[in-house]
This record gives structure tokens, C-alpha cells and sequence, in this order.
């Protein structure tokens, strides 16, 4: 698992992700692996959630302690 820091311009490195964990619930707006952009609405907090990300927007996400997982 690694960090996410959300960023309206930053692509994560090594590719997308296979997996979200979420520390604090919120909404995670992602450029998803095929290149739509979406904003999953509550998600809830201590569950690893199956969203393929290429990028994790500031705009739209309010959610914290962020992870990735590949």
C-alpha cells in the first residue's frame, strides 16, 4: 500500500491502482484507468473499495488517509 496525496495534475506513478482504502469517510473523486473521470459518493472508512485509479482529484474529494494499493 502507498500514500495518496489527491492532485488535480498529478498521475499516480506505476500505474493504476487495483484498490482504495479509505481512513476517514468521504467522497474520492478518480481519472479512472479508463480515462473517465468519477466521483464515488460516502465512501466508508476501513474498507479497502476495488476502483482502478489513474490519478485521485483534489476537486470533489473530501475524504482522507487515502491509500492505494496494487
Amino acid at each position: 500500500a502507498f500514500a495518496i496525496t489527491p492532485g488535480d495534475s498529478c498521475v499516480l506513478t506505476g500505474g493504476p491502482t487495483r484498490g482504495i482504502y479509505v481512513g476517514v469517510t468521504g467522497d474520492v473523486a478518480v481519472a479512472m484507468a479508463s480515462v473517465n473521470n468519477v466521483t464515488h459518493v460516502g465512501l466508508a472508512a476501513g474498507v479497502w473499495h476495488p476502483i482502478q485509479a489513474q490519478q485521485v482529484l483534489s476537486t470533489g474529494t473530501t475524504a482522507t488517509s487515502i491509500l492505494g494499493g496494487r
